[in-house]
């Protein structure tokens, strides 16, 4: 079966170039020329790989990293730019992309990042279910549930639950829930971890006799599986 490969880019001659390059490498290709148009397609899951330009109409290539990861997709990103400061590629990276290259760039080049992109262990096979005592994630199939019984979750909500299942029983504080959850390297001076996680442990049907989330006094929260 051809791998799929989506690029979203809206310079005509930049799309062409490294659709052309792809198929010709026995890649099944999709194209889209703005970011909505991308966020749209990207969102199904079936693609194996990700071009994702920096520079979009509509949605900007940041923004749209970060809308895929809030939503669980972990599809790998090549990220291009014609931005080559340091502080530009860093801001990708971090956005959720996987790579990042800068314009102009070779065919060769970008074929090589794409195949090794390619060749990583994915994360979400990896670790497709997440649990601690009673609850259960599964990132394939967007489900949470707890002693069997299913959950409705926001997306932010999904993502803060993810956060503390990848970290348990270490001390998450506010300032890395902040970064790592809305990507604020600052602190906003609000209580929004504090009323996230308060919906949250309602949500999760967390009581006061033996929480998954606990409150760690002068330092975060703990998510305990003992």
């Amino acid at each position: 079966m051809s791998r799929r490969l989506l690029i979203i880019e809206d310079d005509t001659e930049t799309r062409e170039f490294v659709a052309k390059g792809f198929a010709e490498e026995g890649f099944a290709v999709e194209a889209a020329t703005d970011g909505r148009e991308g966020l749209y397609l990207a969102t199904d899951g079936s693609f194996d790989a990700i071009v994702l330009d920096r520079m979009l109409p509509g949605l900007d290539g940041l923004a749209l990293i970060k809308s895929l990861r809030a939503a669980g997709m972990r599809t790998p990103v090549l990220m291009l730019t014609a931005m080559s400061a340091v502080d530009e590629r860093v801001k990708g990276l971090r956005a959720g992309a996987d790579d990042y290259l800068v314009k102009p760039f070779s065919f060769q080049e970008l074929h090589a990042r794409i195949e090794a992109l390619l060749r990583r262990p994915q994360e979400a096979e990896e670790t497709a279910l997440l649990s601690c005592r009673d609850l259960e994630m599964d990132l394939l199939r967007r489900r949470v549930t707890r002693a069997g019984r299913e959950i409705t979750l926001t997306p932010r909500e999904f993502q803060i639950l993810e956060y503390f299942l990848r970290r348990k029983n270490r001390v998450i504080s506010r300032t890395m829930l902040l970064e790592g959850v809305w990507d604020y390297h600052f602190d906003p001076s609000t209580n929004i971890v504090d009323v996230h996680i308060s919906k949250l442990r309602r949500q999760i049907g967390d009581n006061s006799e033996s929480p998954l989330i606990e409150t760690v006094r002068g330092a975060g929260y703990m998510m305990s599986d003992a």
